[in-house]
């Protein structure tokens, strides 16, 4: 209700006030007022206008003002730019020839470092090839019998033999107190001669003879030529015309014939004690005062001869060999009519042994001897041919030690080789220290195998830090061969029938090299055949006991 009422009292007052001014448009007053109000807001734009034109011409008045002095600012400071960039020019250009003068220097002295660099390389390398040369011919020329397999003899600069033997400050000779080695007596070939008492003995009564007589003997030797004629009368048949005589004993079958002493005396002297075959026939005919003169086809035939007649001995030694639960087998080079070949040995630790002459290695040299066959276990050097026959394999430790001792003297950087030579002397020592009936307990023979690794993955590791240098690799391909042939490194430990070296191979050998020096060469296979079998023959005859050798080679030519 209330708003009703409030509503239409303001449309009243609306309508009032609408038409008042309905009334204010009709009579003009409205229309003049609006006149005068626009008028007034016209004058007042009009002066705005006109004091913003006098604004604006002051403001370009003060523009142009501005823009001239922009212009000469501008103007100056192009000129002022134009000098410095000129100036910048003209030292840009100067800076352009350096660096162009400085480019070619530049170029130049990276042309001279790059030719310098080529030439420091070149030499650097070729120091490197001279060191390795320089390395591997030092190796050569110290390697000597105790760090290779060469013998004292072949070595460069031969190294004496020290004595190892500690001085005790005493005379030589024999000690006070020693029975000595006195010389032994012989049998008197004849009547004693009684000296004849001194003058001064004779001529005082004083002197008496006592029951003491001292007794001293001269040897000598006499060679007294012993020649047995055999006669033998011819019987004629008058009725068939047949002739006989008795039969001459076995071996006289020319007019002069040479017994077995004689050909034993020669066989010894030119095989054994390696004498020439004309020293062998001037020293017997200086002996039988120029009565025998032996030709030298009589003494060169003389190792056919005994190598024929001991043919069954031989087989027999062959036999044992094959029986022989440990043989040891090497090989050494040989001169036959001036070309190479090789002379086997196989010996077994009792000392059997027998010699073979081969004109190739490999598995030529293993036909025909016991290695063949042979199916226990070998003791030899690292050729690996051997390793096709036997049961079982060691190789010689000797050498071994030799060539660690060389890669220690070539290859002082490294350690392994230190190390693994002092075990090997170690495990030696070990074994040889043991009773022959006695065995390695397998506590040891498992510390040995464990230090043995050890020091291999010391190898590797040293060679994988420093490898080995391509001029001296001895010593890397010594560690490869000890790390794949382990087994055969330690197998004498685990037996002690087996030794640790084949220094009996070696031993057996020389005795054939020292013919060999002799000889010089060999005119055939055969006769290096016949010689190889007397020295087989010869060891097993020295072998015997109380045996005379020289009896014993005459019974054969007998």
């Amino acid at each position: 209700m209330n708003t009703s009422f409030e509503y239409i009292t303001l449309l009243q007052y609306r309508l009032k006030a609408a038409g008042t001014e309905l009334e204010a448009f009709k009579s003009g007053r409205k229309y003049q007022d609006m006149e005068n109000r626009h008028q007034k807001i016209v004058r007042a734009l009009e002066c705005r206008i006109k004091e913003l034109e006098r604004e604006l011409a002051q403001t370009r008045r003060d523009m142009a003002a501005a823009r001239e002095n922009w212009f000469e600012v501008f103007e100056e400071l192009e000129r002022e730019f134009n000098r410095k960039l000129s100036a910048a020019n003209k030292k840009a250009r100067q800076m352009e020839k350096r660096a162009l003068k400085a480019e070619a220097g530049r170029d130049e002295a990276l042309d001279k470092v790059t030719g310098q660099r080529h030439k420091i390389y070149e030499v650097e390398t070729k120091l490197e090839e001279e060191k390795g040369k320089n390395l591997k011919l030092r190796a050569q020329l110290n390697r000597d019998y105790e760090n290779s397999s060469l013998t004292s003899a072949q070595t460069i600069r031969r190294k004496k033999i020290t004595n190892s033997r500690e001085k005790t400050g005493r005379k030589p000779g024999g000690q006070p107190g020693h029975e000595g080695h006195c010389r032994k007596k012989q049998v008197p070939t004849g009547e004693p001669v009684l000296l004849t008492p001194p003058q001064e003995v004779l001529e005082n009564p004083d002197f008496k003879k006592t029951s003491k007589t001292i007794v001293k003997q001269m040897v000598n030797i006499r060679l007294v030529l012993e020649v047995t004629q055999y006669h033998a009368d011819v019987y004629y048949n008058s009725k068939t015309g047949e002739r006989i005589h008795a039969q001459f004993p076995a071996g006289v079958t020319d007019e002069v014939n040479y017994g077995g002493s004689i050909k034993a005396f020669l066989f010894l002297l030119n095989n054994d004690c390696c004498t020439s075959l004309d020293k062998s026939r001037r020293f017997l005919s200086d002996l039988t005062d120029s009565k025998l003169d032996i030709s030298k086809g009589m003494v060169s035939k003389l190792c056919r001869e005994s190598a024929e007649k001991t043919e069954m001995e031989r087989k027999k030694v062959y036999a044992g060999l094959l029986s022989s639960p440990v043989m040891h087998t090497d090989l050494t080079t040989a001169r036959i009519n001036g070309k190479s070949a090789y002379v086997c040995v196989c010996a077994s630790p009792d000392g059997q042994t027998l010699y073979f002459v081969r004109e190739k290695k490999g598995h030529d040299s293993v036909k025909g001897t016991p290695v063949e066959d042979y199916q226990g276990i070998l003791v030899h050097d690292h050729d690996v041919t051997y390793y096709s026959y036997g049961s079982g394999h060691q190789e010689c430790l000797a050498h071994i030690l030799r060539y660690l001792k060389d890669s220690i003297q070539n290859e002082p950087e490294r350690t392994w080789n230190i190390q693994m030579r002092t075990l090997i002397q170690e495990m030696i020592h070990y074994r040889n220290g043991l009773d022959s009936s006695e065995e390695c307990s397998p506590e040891k023979i498992a510390e040995f195998e464990g230090r043995y690794r050890a020091i291999l993955q010391k190898a590797k590791e040293e060679y994988e830090y420093i490898p080995a240098d391509d001029y001296y690799k001895e010593g890397y391909n010594l560690y490869l061969r000890m790390e794949q042939y382990m087994e055969n490194h330690l197998l004498f430990l685990y037996d002690n029938r087996i030794p640790a070296t084949n220094n009996e191979a070696e031993r057996l050998l020389r005795s054939y090299k020292r013919k060999q020096q002799q000889a010089v060469t060999f005119r055939s296979v055969e006769s290096t055949d016949h010689f190889c079998q007397c020295m087989s023959m010869l060891v097993m005859m020295r072998l015997e006991e109380n045996t005379n050798l020289f009896d014993r080679v005459s019974r054969i030519f007998g």
